[in-house]
This record gives structure tokens, C-alpha cells and sequence, in this order.
């Protein structure tokens, strides 16, 4: 009597360093699920990862989880339970998304796929992102110490997410529609703002600070 046929899993597990160097070394778009040991993978994205994977039935598209706890390259993200997933292809880091938002997983899977591919075939130039959830203090510090060179024919700005857009898990989905509409990301931090910096920011309506801080404060808390 014939075995039954052993089902190849959908996402590959990666549990520490030399798994993790393994997969970049993987031709193609990897896409990882980032987490913690206490929280375990996101479960509620994986029936869409398999349609996708199913539909596409793609050699070049794979997926995978990571447990941050037990390896180097995710040590910054340790301790958080938001879902991350994040893109690679060739190695490199080539899209992130924060937050278990389907439809837009859905899409950037294809439109990083499509890329990935035709940097593949054509020869074409990866487009790298950084992400400060693996960039440690050191580098931080380098990085702030360092001017960004824009050419002369360009102009270049500052966006800023506002609180209450990331708290509802709208800050992924507002960067692919800058990128969308042809802006191109050179610099993407994170931070919280202390009461004095915060501040400072706002000190052209310096008159209406008082007013709103202290609310801002308690629905930091």
C-alpha cells in the first residue's frame, strides 16, 4: 500500500541565524512573517498567502516565518506583537508591511513578485528599502551623522504619519499610495516624540499646543 504523499508546507520556518542567511539566499520574493515565540505567526493571513500561491502556482514566490527571539538580523524586533511582514528578494529587503491588512498584502505580494521578476529577466535595478526595525544603534547614529546626497534636479520633502493613522493601522497602506504617485521613499524612521520635542514641532501654533498635548499625552499612555 502506497504512503501518503507528504504536503509540502506553505510558509518555510526559519528559527535562527543560519536558516535566516539560507532563505536570502533563496531565488525569487520571499515574503516573511515576522513574530515572537509568545505570540506565534499570524494565523488569520495564512488561507490568503495558500489562494495566492495556489493561483499563482509560482516557483519564484515563497513564503515563510521567522521567530525574531532566536535570531540576530530581527533582534530590534523582539518584544513587539504587531504583525510584520517582510519582502526580499536577491537578499535584499525590498518592501515591508506592518499590520494583518489582507487586500493589501494581496497586492503588494503581486506588485513585488512582478518586480522581483523582472529585475530576474530583464536585468533591471532592485529597489532597496531600509527598515529601522533592523537597523541597530550604531547604525542609527551613522546614518543621522550622514548627509543624503538628492541630485539637483530633484526636490525632496518630509511626510509625516501622524498617531492616530498608524493606530489604526493605515501607515503601510499611506506609503504605497506616496510610492503609487511616483515619490520615492529615501528615509523611513519610527519614532515617539516626547512632550518637549513635540513642542517643538508644533511651536508655529504654539497657541493651540497647550491646549491638545496634554490630550495627545494620555492617548500616548
Amino acid at each position: 500500500m502506497a504512503g501518503k504523499k507528504k504536503e509540502v508546507s506553505l510558509q518555510a520556518s526559519v528559527a535562527n541565524q543560519e536558516q535566516w542567511d539560507e532563505m536570502l539566499a533563496t531565488k525569487g520574493l520571499t515574503v516573511v512573517d515576522v513574530y515572537q515565540q509568545w505570540c506565534g505567526p499570524c494565523r488569520a493571513v495564512v488561507s490568503l498567502l495558500r489562494k495566492i500561491k495556489n493561483e499563482l502556482g509560482d516557483d519564484l514566490l515563497h513564503f515563510a516565518t521567522a521567530k525574531a527571539d532566536s535570531i540576530d538580523a530581527l533582534e530590534r524586533y523582539r518584544g513587539k506583537c504587531e504583525p510584520t511582514f517582510l519582502f526580499y528578494g536577491g537578499g535584499e529587503m525590498v518592501s515591508v508591511l506592518r499590520g494583518a491588512n489582507a487586500p493589501l498584502l494581496q497586492r503588494m505580494v503581486l506588485e513585488e513578485l512582478a518586480r522581483e521578476k523582472t529585475v530576474l529577466e530583464e536585468g533591471g535595478e532592485r529597489r532597496v528599502v531600509r527598515d529601522e526595525g533592523l537597523i541597530d544603534e550604531e547604525e542609527e547614529k551613522d546614518q543621522s551623522d550622514e548627509d543624503i546626497l538628492v541630485p539637483d534636479s530633484k526636490s525632496y520633502t518630509v511626510a509625516i504619519i501622524k498617531p492616530n493613522a498608524v493606530a489604526h493601522g493605515k501607515a503601510s497602506e499611506i506609503i504605497m499610495k506616496l510610492q503609487d504617485a511616483g515619490f520615492e521613499i529615501l528615509v523611513h524612521e519610527e519614532r515617539t516624540l516626547s512632550d518637549s520635542e513635540a513642542r517643538d514641532f508644533y511651536q508655529n501654533k504654539v497657541g493651540e499646543v497647550s491646549s491638545f498635548l496634554p490630550e495627545l499625552s494620555r492617548r500616548g499612555q
